[in-house]
């Protein structure tokens, strides 16, 4: 679970967080508040996808992986949404191949923990990198 080209991502993006405050106007404190949103919602969003798999739930689960990549995309957690892409990858293949209820709670085993893991040490780099407004 790394990188296509072997180099790891990073796990914060900063020029994604900079682009993001330029589109957001920072002054008005847009990014702070879109930061710590995602922040807020990303326990719920794994608790989410943690479900759907171990219950075999292919809708759940596609519908809350692409959630947790593409909010992951958006403040720049790259390895994050790279767990994340992987992960819908093998839903998608996985699904085509084997029954949902057989395929998913494996992939839950496979992936849960490192996204976890990912996730919080993402929630403190933000936590670290943000201004004040983007803490839980």
């Amino acid at each position: 679970m790394s990188a296509s080209d072997g180099a790891p991502r990073p796990l914060v993006d900063k020029s994604v967080l900079d682009r993001l405050r330029e589109e957001l106007e920072e002054d008005e404190g847009y990014c702070k508040v879109f930061v710590g949103n995602f922040i807020n919602c990303l326990t719920d969003r794994i608790a989410r996808l943690r479900l759907a798999l171990t219950t075999g739930d292919l809708e759940g689960s596609v519908d809350a992986v692409l959630s947790l990549k593409t909010s992951s995309q958006m403040v720049g957690a790259e390895r994050l949404a790279g767990l994340a892409m992987e992960l819908e990858g093998e839903i998608r293949t996985g699904a085509r191949e084997e029954a949902a209820a057989v395929v998913l709670p494996r992939l839950a085993a496979t992936f849960l923990r490192p996204i976890n893991q990912c996730g919080r040490q993402t929630m403190h780099r933000l936590q670290a990198q943000a201004p004040s407004g983007a803490r839980r």
